[in-house]
């Protein structure tokens, strides 16, 4: 049909999405139990909000647009979730899901020490203390021991971390 022959009331813009973190090509979407259950958790949210009363038919048709594309990505990111559990026995080395205290050796945090939990992409949170695996310094982390060095480039600089501690919940 022709524009023409459309009403200006039912020329609905699309709602933004926003994209969820993104995997690099070929990598696997692991996740903890912890972050498969955070997805899920929302999930259910948003089929929660799906349910809720709107002013208009116009709201809902809006709101039901933005949560049923929130809903399509997140499908196919629980869909592609490959849980992986913590070792038993507990290795004493830097891998998935592991919380690892180091120190920074060089740089302007030198002497510093912070710990990070190396977990999914859609679970990270800097805030939380939790960052992706695919994160730079995740990356040199991984499969490093306590006294060992890992070195990663962050900008024009070269950081070194010692790894100090490695557990795993």
């Amino acid at each position: 049909m022709s524009r023409g022959f459309v009403r200006e009331d039912d020329q609905e813009e699309a709602p933004f999405i926003p994209p969820r973190a993104p995997l690099p090509p070929g990598v696997p979407n692991h996740v903890t139990p912890r972050g498969l259950q955070q997805l899920l958790d929302e999930r259910a949210a948003l089929e929660q909000e799906r349910s809720l009363p709107y002013e208009s038919d116009y709201a809902r048709r809006r709101a039901w647009a933005e949560i049923d594309g929130r809903l399509e990505l997140l499908n196919e990111r629980i869909g592609s979730a490959r849980v992986v559990e913590p070792p038993d026995p507990a290795p004493d080395e830097v891998r998935f899901g592991a919380a690892v205290t180091f120190r920074f050796l060089k740089g302007p945090q030198a002497g510093q020490e912070h710990t990070f939990y190396i977990v999914g992409v859609d679970e990270a949170s800097v805030k939380e203390g939790r960052i992706a695996f695919v994160a730079p310094i995740a990356r040199a982390l991984l499969g490093k021991r306590p006294g060992e060095v890992a070195a990663f480039d962050l900008g024009a600089m070269q950081q070194e971390l010692e790894v100090l501690v490695v557990t795993y919940d």
